[in-house]
């Protein structure tokens, strides 16, 4: 069974990663289906800790080993024509080691873009969750942040 037909909301974790003042999303829609960015990352594996998979996720979307710090937000979105529904648990993240602007291979192949945006730049692109932009640019002045369920969109 496909996470997609699993009726239980799905757990996953997503690191905002900010260098010289720009934030690294990455497109992780297989063969172009969708033009939508959000913050590398990924489901849970359960009996692992979710920064330990969020530093696994990271490593295996963008080659970047980082240092995962404290959660920043929680976000839902759902697509109910589907029945899908995911959790995301946000960590503000530090590079420790590779190169941000190295050649990157996802062994999934799942993510096909990567791009470090500042935020006058993604103002001209498509992003989830739209919350994106304060969270990880103001959100150090921020509690953690609940991100309400929101439409899943392609």
């Amino acid at each position: 069974m496909s996470f997609l037909d699993d009726p239980t909301p799905r757990v996953a974790v997503r690191g905002l990663i900010l260098h010289n003042d720009r934030l690294l999303l990455v497109n992780a829609w297989p063969d172009g289906q969708s033009d939508l960015l959000c913050a590398p990352g990924g489901g849970v594996d359960r009996g692992t800790s979710l920064p330990e998979n969020l530093a696994r996720e990271i490593h295996e979307e963008t080659g970047l080993t980082v240092e995962v710090g404290g959660v920043v937000m929680v976000n839902e979105f759902h697509d109910p024509s589907r029945g899908f529904h995911q959790v995301d648990v946000y960590f503000r993240c530090t590079i420790i080691a590779g190169d941000p602007f190295g050649d990157w291979t996802d062994p999934e192949g799942v993510v096909t873009e990567r791009l470090w945006l500042t935020r006058e730049e993604l103002k001209s692109r498509r992003f989830k969750p739209d919350s994106l932009p304060q969270v990880a640019w103001d959100g150090a002045a921020l509690e953690a942040f609940y991100d309400p369920l929101e439409l899943a969109v392609r």
